[in-house]
């Protein structure tokens, strides 16, 4: 397949079928309708399923029961349609069951607006459901990132049985790029599914039980802990940055996604101006690339986050930079997008920044 002139949606969409997904559960919601319409139309074309739940939180609960029987599920969604998911994501990560959930981010809080933003940084790395887990979260830029995020993501989500999150905004969901999906996966090991609910026929005398309930507090504890340990491996393994521009920069920007491609031609800008500037770009936002931050320079002046919220990932700056160095915020929100020239001018008045 050579290169293509396609929308955002619609790539994730062929991705998930490139990347061997067996079943899709959602209900549409904008900006990320064209996910589910593209799947709608090429899966059941292709003997696969696909089902319009009648509502979030039945979809979230057919990609658990799918997952659980061993089948590559997933479901998309936006902001306001992920937050009615989060008891269904808990219950699937407490189960240790892997799954893609591609979350195409909206205005917010409540129903917001359709514009792109990145408000929901929290629910995706803090969780809006109960106990202590982790969904493993990629952050792609570009349509072509995210195709090939989403297509390895099912083996990632299979080898730790886990969740995995592919988050976006709604422009990046919207806009149509060149894109080549025959570019190579990362090619992983893919454990046998023994674990799988799927009757007597694989491991006779048996049946698996896909659970999260465990009434012993002690043994709920101990479950807790191993799935602890899972998480601190995937931070070793999984975690993924770009170093942009770091060969002696005066300032450190650090964004993801969409932001990181507006702070990419406000940098250029500033180059031409004389003032050196380098990123850091988050690929995963869980694990967060803690360590790239040890990269930055002594004399770096100070590091500004920039983002489509009104500062989330700041948390995990400035847990990462551990009053290293001065730390400004830049972002705006609720569905608007900055122009370069604006974080020209937020780089120039650091210090009018300054958070910490």
């Amino acid at each position: 397949m050579a290169k293509v002139l396609m929308k955002g949606n619609e790539a994730i969409a062929l991705a998930a079928i490139k990347g061997g997904v067996d079943a899709f559960y959602g209900y549409p919601i904008t900006p990320q309708n064209e996910v589910p319409e593209y799947l709608s139309k090429h899966l059941l074309a292709n003997g696969k399923v696909f089902l319009q739940a009648e509502s979030e939180v039945s979809a979230i609960n057919m990609v658990y029961g799918a997952a659980g029987a061993g089948k590559r599920v997933m479901t998309s969604s936006s902001s306001p349609g992920i937050a009615l998911k989060q008891e269904g994501i808990s219950y699937i990560t407490a189960a240790e069951l892997p799954c893609l959930i591609v979350s195409v981010m909206r205005g917010g809080p409540g129903l917001g607006s359709i514009q792109p933003s990145q408000g929901d940084y929290y629910q995706a790395t803090r969780g809006g459901g109960n106990g202590d887990y982790h969904l493993i979260v990629f952050a792609p830029e570009s349509i072509q990132e995210t195709i090939d995020t989403i297509k390895e993501s099912f083996d990632i989500a299979d080898y730790y049985r886990n969740p995995v999150m592919v988050l976006v905004d709604g422009l990046i969901g919207q806009m149509m790029e060149s894109v080549d999906f025959d570019r190579p996966k990362k090619e992983r090991f893919v454990p046998e599914k023994d674990w799988a609910t799927n009757g007597t026929k694989n491991h006779p005398g048996r049946r698996n039980i896909a659970n999260s309930l465990y009434l012993d507090p002690a043994e709920l504890e101990q479950h807790n802990i191993k799935l602890h340990q899972k998480y601190e491996v995937i931070k070793k393994n999984e975690t993924k940055f770009e170093l942009i521009d770091f060969d002696n920069p005066e300032y450190v920007i650090v964004a993801y996604g969409t932001m990181a491609r507006i702070c990419r031609s406000a940098i250029e800008m500033l180059k031409n101006e004389g003032i050196e500037v380098g990123m850091i770009r988050p690929i995963t936002l869980f694990p967060y690339p803690e360590k790239a931050f040890e990269q930055i320079p002594e004399n770096v002046k100070g590091i500004l986050t920039c983002e489509l919220s009104m500062g989330q990932m700041l948390d995990d700056v400035l847990i990462a930079n551990n009053g290293k160095h001065k730390v400004g915020f830049f972002g705006r929100a609720g569905g608007m997008l900055p122009d370069p020239e604006e974080i020209v001018g937020a780089i120039k008045n650091f210090n009018e920044r300054v958070v910490k």
